[in-house]
């Protein structure tokens, strides 16, 4: 089977391709590498880079490799990006995701996983999160979101093309980079490599539902074959208070780095975490990480980074095309 993955040099596609190698699919990568990164893209995997607000380039792609699924992932993600930059925002998020669908239509996809958001839900009526919950965005990345769900059940209705929809709660792990689509878990993480004092928004008291990207890499898998049609959130159905990730972390790095209290940010939801009944139910899935084994590990992957990159610094190695000068 063939499987292209869009925005796969990016956090969690590049997860998503490796573990779609594993299983011996063949995939290409589809990536313009504005937040991608080449390092993270397999080498059985075959790369454009392309961007998918060029209809036309995207279209070539597709007359190229005549995928069976495909893997949308291209996003602009930072919430903040979008209350700043809605035009911006929306022209990726809304427009991108039709210009996907257009190719899909055009060359016989059988199948589109999207990964949309908890964003989409706004502030909790109640908790957990379900999928029935109300969708009331507060964000216009909740809204850039949330409405390609829309095209995409009725693009996949009109042209009998099958669908699965994810709604994650808050992923990280290995490849999350801080200084672009960071989560708090990555921009903890480097703070704490840096000697750098974290900042928390507000009390820290406010809860996030934290899922491991290799238990999101699981799901996506899954979805080559199940979960036909479905909406599905896909997370833990765990509470985590922003305190406890600092302090999780402040003794995995035995530090006395202290944390740096500011004001709330606009567009920030105070309590959230996701029931994942209808993934256990439609996937078969679980999560295999719990908070404390996935933040240990995702820790020990930075610090190798880390060092990495301090020894190839200090040794003036210059790496171009992945190969060494």
């Amino acid at each position: 089977m063939k499987v292209v993955v869009i925005g796969g040099a990016g956090f969690i596609g590049s997860n998503i391709v490796d573990e779609l190698v594993n299983n011996n699919y063949e995939v290409c990568v589809i990536d313009n590498l504005s937040t991608g990164r080449i390092e993270n893209l397999n080498d059985k995997a075959r790369f454009y880079k392309c961007d998918i607000t060029n209809i036309d380039a995207l279209k070539l792609v597709f007359q190229i490799e005549e995928p069976e699924v495909v893997y949308h992932f291209a996003a602009q993600i930072d919430v903040q990006t979008s209350l700043i930059k809605p035009g911006f925002d929306a022209n990726i998020n809304i427009i991108g995701t039709i210009n996907v669908l257009e190719c899909c239509r055009k060359y016989e996809v059988k199948k589109i996983v999207y990964p949309s958001s908890a964003a989409v839900y706004g502030n909790p009526e109640y908790l957990p999160v379900d999928e029935k919950h109300p969708v009331e965005p507060i964000s216009f990345y909740g809204i850039s979101k949330h409405t390609p769900e829309h095209y995409i059940k009725t693009f996949c209705n009109l042209c009998d093309i099958r669908y699965t929809i994810f709604r994650y709660s808050n992923v990280y792990g290995m490849r999350q980079d801080p200084k672009g689509e960071g989560g708090v878990v990555s921009i903890f993480i480097d703070k704490f490599l840096n000697n750098k004092l974290p900042v928390i928004y507000g009390s820290g008291e406010q809860t996030r539902d934290f899922i491991y990207v290799k238990d999101i890499a699981k799901a996506n898998l899954l979805a080559l074959s199940k979960g036909d049609n479905k909406i599905v959130n896909i997370s833990t159905n765990v509470p985590v208070t922003v305190n406890r990730l600092f302090q999780t972390m402040k003794d995995i790095f035995e530090s006395d780095v202290e944390v740096i209290h500011k004001q709330s940010r606009q567009g920030d939801i105070l309590h959230s975490y996701l029931d994942n009944t209808l993934a256990r139910e439609f996937l078969g899935w679980n999560p295999e990480y719990d908070f404390e084994n996935g933040i240990r590990e995702t820790i020990e992957y930075y610090k190798k980074l880390y060092i990495l990159n301090k020894e190839i610094e200090e040794n003036k190695i210059y790496i171009i095309n992945g190969i060494d000068f």
